[in-house]
């Protein structure tokens, strides 16, 4: 199957979905075609995916082909919990940069990091890893819709679309649950890094050890506060922000550097 027509039509299928979100983003109930373009999406960025595995012989985790590896998971984790949560409305910023990332993807991809070069250990590592991120990006996401929906209702009246929403209290707790999932699997992440990766502090690993274990405090206290202090509110949205800002550099900063300023293979 041609992997450049599939890409494509998932490419367009995410910015048509795109387009509809937006027109009707102050709408209390999203418009269903915006949902099964989403999907249409999803399954055919997954397809691509699938094909390309194939091809290579293991997944490819270089910049690109990992950014776009991450977009999906957080794109089909999205519509997962549309199923039954009012988070749909995310897919506004999402799918964009699910497209984006797929793009750059079909374009610049570089075969010379594949999973399979690695064991059964490293790859639990590295998928759990991926999974952790992708959920705390959604709930990066939630938090900035929280701070926006938080300061438009102290407005009189707050806008249309910040009416649509659910209430705050559902939002916040939509948060942390996305919180705790991600937690979940960054914990395993970090133990299975301890466990299985020999030289966890080697060059080009020191940072993302660092930063991965202080977004974990960060996230693993905030949950704490909120069970035993009832943190919310502006508590909530700047620590989740911050938490994830570090698992962004922590993730993807050195790839960044290494890959596509210094040109060479990142850790």
């Amino acid at each position: 199957m041609n992997t450049t027509a599939l890409a494509t039509l998932s490419i367009c299928a995410y910015l048509a979905s795109t387009l509809l979100i937006i027109r009707h983003f102050d709408r209390s109930r999203m418009h269903r075609a915006a949902l099964y373009l989403a999907w249409i999406a999803v399954c055919t960025h997954l397809l691509y995916t699938a094909i390309v595995f194939h091809q290579n012989g293991g997944f490819n985790f270089s910049f690109f082909s990992t950014s776009s590896l991450v977009a999906m998971i957080v794109a089909l984790l999205l519509l997962i919990a549309a199923l039954n949560k009012p988070v749909e409305k995310l897919g506004i910023a999402i799918f964009p940069i699910a497209a984006g990332m797929l793009a750059m993807d079909l374009n610049f991809a570089d075969k010379t990091q594949l999973l399979a070069h690695y064991d059964w250990s490293m790859s639990t590592h590295i998928l759990t890893s991926i999974i952790a991120f992708s959920l705390l990006n959604i709930a990066a996401l939630q938090a900035i819709l929280l701070a926006i929906q938080d300061q438009q209702l102290k407005s009189h009246p707050p806008k249309r679309f910040i009416q649509s929403l659910p209430p705050l209290q559902t939002m916040e707790s939509l948060l942390f649950q996305m919180l705790g999932a991600g937690i979940v699997f960054l914990t395993i992440s970090l133990i299975s890094g301890f466990l299985f990766i020999e030289d966890l502090f080697a060059q080009h690993l020191v940072h993302k050890t660092v930063l991965s274990i202080l977004a974990w405090i960060i996230f693993t206290g905030l949950l704490i506060g909120r069970s035993r202090y009832g943190w919310r509110g502006q508590t909530a949205i700047r620590w989740t922000l911050i938490g994830f800002v570090l698992l962004l550099l922590a993730y993807f900063g050195s790839k960044f550097v290494l890959e596509l300023i210094l040109h060479r293979s990142g850790g």
